[in-house]
């Protein structure tokens, strides 16, 4: 007899069904529906690689069990922007070098569109708030944090939505 569960996930504008044990993650779900964006880090919240939004709010993915995000929005990095039309948020970490390795920015992003979202204007310290929750080994922050504040620059000038 299987305990699993027909749930339906709201990913990215789309619905997406799967057949979900009770105690599977969201990270496990997504991972499991394709969603790579979405990076397996420590499992246990603290380093935010994990990162999605949900009802324009980051958590960690790694510590929501699926169903209980049934019937809410889930937003991923490829959920914000492609290729062809990038989010400022992904335009700046490219442009300005604010990534290295790369594995933590997908996480970085959507706590940065989360705060972005609440204060259009942030101070530093309210970045180092933000992303407090988001570890990189690599870059020590400073592009992450010009990245960012570009980003807040142009969407405020270009009046785009959060």
């Amino acid at each position: 007899m299987s305990t699993n569960k027909e749930v339906t996930l709201r990913i990215n504008g789309k619905d997406e069904a799967a057949n979900i044990p009770p105690h599977r993650t969201l990270l496990e779900a997504l991972r499991g529906l394709g969603h790579a964006d979405v990076k397996c880090g420590c499992e246990k919240g603290d380093c935010g690689a994990c990162a999605v939004l949900i009802d324009g709010e980051a958590v960690d993915s790694c510590l929501t069990l699926a169903h209980t995000v049934a019937g809410r929005e889930i937003t991923t990095l490829h959920g914000l922007g492609t290729a062809d039309n990038p989010h400022p948020l992904q335009q700046s970490f490219s442009e300005l070098g604010a990534s290295q390795c790369g594995f933590c920015t997908p996480g970085m992003i959507i706590a940065s569109e989360s705060l972005l979202r609440k204060n259009p204007n942030p101070s530093d310290e309210d970045l180092r708030i933000a992303l407090s929750g988001n570890l990189c080994r690599c870059t020590g922050y400073v592009k992450i944090f010009e990245a960012v504040n570009a980003a807040a620059a142009v969407m405020r000038n270009t009046g785009e939505k959060q």
